[in-house]
């Protein structure tokens, strides 16, 4: 049993001290380093990126070591059942590479069986049939892109032999690690939710074997070992991303999904390829700003930048209702072109230079009233111009940066994991339309709509800044937000983390449901009352927080000290370290 040490949820008459220097609402200062960074959601991983840098190895070298650990550490979020974006900077030929690893569904199964699947998966759970795509079982399973990609990133950028880059997480899944507070809470919201939903998945021994202790979630403080997820990585560390597959991993997994009645099959691990893709970008007031193309929803973020840069942020303040309405209404707008366009570019043409473009922004900032929020907004026609996850960044000595996300998408995943491979399968097919006349309905080999999406920003043709903000659809709307309390109001890396943040609901979605007007906006306790009082007026519902407003990483570069500034999210367990 973990120690009887106990948080209390107050303390009397007893608050937080006062900051002497700063701003006396951040949490601390940014962590200023020369020689190499790393920020993650967990401080174990990042001290194994420091490590990892700190032995020779590149940006990258780093990044895969702090990923693989995260995937064991926080399993709830990651891990390599799951998908994998990636932006890097390259000093040595001056450019940004980005490379997309999230994988396909089956090819064995049609959108006609999909659906004929989707109506027995939820009467089986004794649910009322929906034409929504289970989050739990094998319906949601896509392959899982994670591994691929890390060799890929690999091959081109790293310095370290694969095996050194994975042999620190291969230890503490044999030796074990302590559970930390915010992931000893989500294994247990988790695996409750699977026990009560286990009906919808088709085999859950596993993961009971995987991840319970004496039958119960760990808590925090508790040590937590993960044999079979040490035995996997051994394997990948030795033989490589064709183990994943083509080999022995491949082998199993497709035994266990034939075993359990799952439509994935070994020739869907075989023929599984990530890609290397050309980021987007727009300037933002002098700032080049990147995100990757579509089947991932970045560009959402550069569309609310080109509406919002016809505003005068600056003027109107942070966190004034002006302000607010700005950037919701751009969220709104934005939103409704993702849910219509964004798809995987493989099957469907998606006008991303017409989506991007100032003339298109244009004509979308008009439907902006900032006296009261529009009733109804639908996606605009761009061709008429002719245009739960963790985030990670690192940086070297030689000035390579890594802004990388990966995730299992909902939670924990799909409530699946193969025979002793100490991993669960991610539930990201849920994310498909299943209505024959949307962009990113189900298909056979298709990639899904993906909300994971890392973020950099160039400035001057130097590397500005390389950061993310994790958490569904909160991304591309806490992207937007953190670079306009960097650029527009001039906070510190991490007083942008610390600030207060929204979040809108109820747009339309990716996977066929409209928008439900103006939806509601979740707001944390650091906007002021008068403000939320305002935006009420203005035809807004506004709610109090449920904590899901994402969770950023950054690290920001000082060409003129050569220096990286880094902060970590207050509201996760993380931490950003530097040497």
């Amino acid at each position: 049993m973990a120690m009887g040490f106990t948080s209390m949820s107050a303390y009397g008459q007893l608050s937080r001290g006062d900051r002497y220097s700063g701003a006396p609402w951040a949490t601390r200062s940014p962590v200023l380093a020369q020689h190499g960074m790393a920020a993650t959601e967990q401080p174990l991983a990042s001290q194994i990126a420091i490590d990892v840098l700190k032995k020779g190895g590149s940006a990258v070298d780093a990044a895969i070591a702090a990923n693989a650990a995260i995937g064991l550490m926080q399993p709830v979020l990651n891990g390599i059942g799951g998908d994998l974006f990636a932006i890097v900077w390259d000093p040595k030929t001056k450019k940004l590479y980005g490379y997309n690893g999230s994988g396909r569904a089956a090819m064995g199964r049609d959108l006609a069986k999909m659906q004929v699947e989707v109506q027995a998966a939820w009467t089986k759970a004794g649910k009322t049939p929906t034409p929504h795509i289970p989050p739990m079982g094998s319906l949601p399973i896509t392959v899982p892109g994670a591994v691929d990609a890390w060799f890929a990133l690999h091959q081109k950028f790293g310095k370290l032999p694969m095996a050194e880059d994975l042999a620190p997480a291969i230890g503490y899944a044999q030796n074990g690690f302590p559970v930390t507070q915010l992931i000893a809470l989500y294994l247990k919201g988790n695996m409750a939710a699977f026990e009560k939903n286990k009906a919808m998945i088709e085999e859950f021994d596993n993961a009971r074997a995987t991840y319970l202790i004496n039958g119960r979630t760990p808590a925090e403080g508790e040590i937590f070992r993960n044999p079979d997820l040490a035995h996997t990585l051994t394997l990948l560390a030795k033989g490589g991303r064709d183990v994943y597959y083509k080999g022995e991993i491949a082998h199993t997994i497709d035994a266990y999904f034939k075993r359990i009645g799952g439509d994935l099959r070994y020739a869907d691990f075989a023929a599984h390829h990530g890609e290397w893709v050309m980021p987007l970008t727009v300037n933002y007031r002098g700032y080049d700003v990147y995100e990757l193309p579509p089947n991932g929803q970045g560009a959402a973020a550069l569309q609310m930048l080109q509406i919002l840069k016809g505003f005068d942020l600056k003027k109107m303040g942070a966190g004034s209702a002006d302000t607010l309405t700005a950037m919701l209404e751009a969220k709104r707008l934005a939103y409704e072109d993702l849910a219509k366009w964004y798809a995987d570019p493989a099957f469907v043409k998606i006008p991303m230079k017409g989506l991007l473009s100032d003339a298109y922004a244009d004509e979308r900032r008009k439907l902006i009233d900032l006296t009261k929020a529009n009733p109804d907004f639908g996606p605009g026609d761009p061709r008429l111009h002719g245009g739960d996850t963790i985030y990670l960044t690192t940086a070297d000595k030689d000035g390579m940066m890594v802004s990388l996300i990966q995730s299992n998408y909902r939670g924990m995943g799909s409530g699946l994991v193969a025979d002793h491979l100490g991993f669960m399968f991610q539930d990201r097919g849920e994310l498909y339309s299943l209505n024959p006349k949307d962009a990113n309905v189900y298909a056979p080999g298709k990639r899904p709509f993906q909300t994971i999406i890392p973020g950099f920003v160039m400035k001057d043709g130097q590397p500005f800044l390389s950061f993310g903000l994790m958490g569904g659809d909160m991304q591309p709307q806490g992207h937007v937000q953190v670079l306009t309390d960097i650029i527009d109001f001039g906070m510190n890396v991490q007083e942008a983390d610390d600030a207060a943040r929204w979040r809108h609901y109820g747009g339309a979605e990716p996977t066929g449901e409209p928008s439900t007007g103006v939806g509601t906006v979740e707001m944390e306790s650091g906007f002021d009352p008068a403000v939320k009082a305002e935006l009420e007026k203005r035809g807004y519902k506004i709610t109090g927080g449920t904590g899901n407003f994402g969770g950023y990483q950054a690290i920001m570069f000082d060409p003129k000290n050569h220096v990286y500034w880094g902060a970590s999210e207050m509201r996760k367990d993380g931490e950003v370290i530097g040497y």
